[in-house]
């Protein structure tokens, strides 16, 4: 077998595991690690984005000023890191069935079209089963970041907090809408997540495969350059989806995708659908950065453990 044939990244890892007793913990624990790292890493970005996606024309000037007014009113930590629980507790669950999903994906795609057993799934194979992770992801990633940007949009309201904590907000949204009120948004995350699934795990793939030396060790440099242009290329692709996604979730009353749609056009045409690309651009870099490092890093000190 050649250098490159034995080339593995790390989701090639999750989907061909050393030991099938425990590349279920393995991927958990790995996926927990990367998606903790991508959360403290970019979580600052993500309120800015939010923010200037939701807020009314006129309240910020730009995305230094959210950051501006978000310090000056709640301080650094509490005010940029607003709404960080909901990600860091959904993060370790998404992950690790993001990477199960992909898996599955690739098990169907071998199913339904040839695999070269020489050069490995073809890119818009990867694709496909990229799409596929984003299925059973959003049973999860709906409803946190429907919390997480409940808090986010609570601290840049007039008046006392709303909501004490995560549990707080998914209780008081159940309690006035049911199971739906906490799920709001899951479509346009499904329509969001899908295609910038497949990007992501595409654009990762095709540039491992370019950056990776004969001797097949990716060093973490490399790792770094494929994950962070992988997170971009998906932001690329999602970002007008993301705006509607985030005003439907953040509205306090029953709307609906057609409605948030109008809305934003009427108010901003076309730009109307990008406030907050730089912030979201600026994270999506060193967030994926730091979730592929934390999951390499996770597998070799799994690997010398066990």
């Amino acid at each position: 077998m050649s250098g490159k044939q034995e080339i593995q990244d790390v989701v090639e890892e999750i989907a061909v595991p050393k030991n099938a007793v425990l590349s279920g913990a393995r991927s958990f624990v790995a996926g927990g690690v990367g998606g903790v790292c991508a959360v403290l890493t970019g979580h600052p970005f993500d309120l800015v984005k939010v923010r200037l996606q939701t807020a009314e024309a006129g309240v910020y000037k730009g995305a230094l000023d959210v950051v501006r007014q978000t310090i000056a009113r709640e301080g650094p930590v509490r005010g940029l890191y607003a709404g960080v629980s909901a990600p860091l507790y959904g993060v370790t669950p998404m992950f690790a069935v993001s990477f199960w999903g992909y898996d599955v994906g690739k098990q169907l795609v071998r199913k339904l079209s040839p695999v070269d057993e020489k050069t490995g799934f073809s890119i818009a194979q990867i694709s496909a089963a990229g799409f596929f992770s984003a299925i059973p992801m959003t049973l999860i990633t709906a409803p946190f970041e429907r919390i997480k940007i409940m808090l986010q949009l609570q601290g840049q309201q007039k008046g006392p907090p709303k909501y004490t904590s995560s549990w707080d907000v998914a209780r008081q949204l159940y309690k006035t809408g049911g199971i739906q009120n906490v799920f709001r948004g899951a479509g346009a995350t499904l329509a969001r997540d899908g295609p910038g699934s497949a990007a992501y795990f595409a654009t990762y793939e095709y540039l491992k495969r370019k950056l990776s030396p004969e001797d097949g060790q990716l060093s973490l440099g490399a790792i770094s350059f494929a994950g962070g242009a992988a997170g971009v290329s998906m932001w690329v692709l999602v970002f007008p989806v993301d705006t509607v996604k985030s005003r439907l979730q953040g509205a306090t009353e029953a709307t609906s995708v057609g409605k948030v749609i109008k809305d934003i056009y009427a108010k901003g045409g076309i730009k109307g659908f990008f406030p907050g690309v730089g912030p979201a651009m600026l994270r999506s870099f060193p967030a994926n950065a730091a979730t592929f490092v934390g999951l390499e890093l996770t597998y070799k000190a799994w690997d010398r453990v066990f």
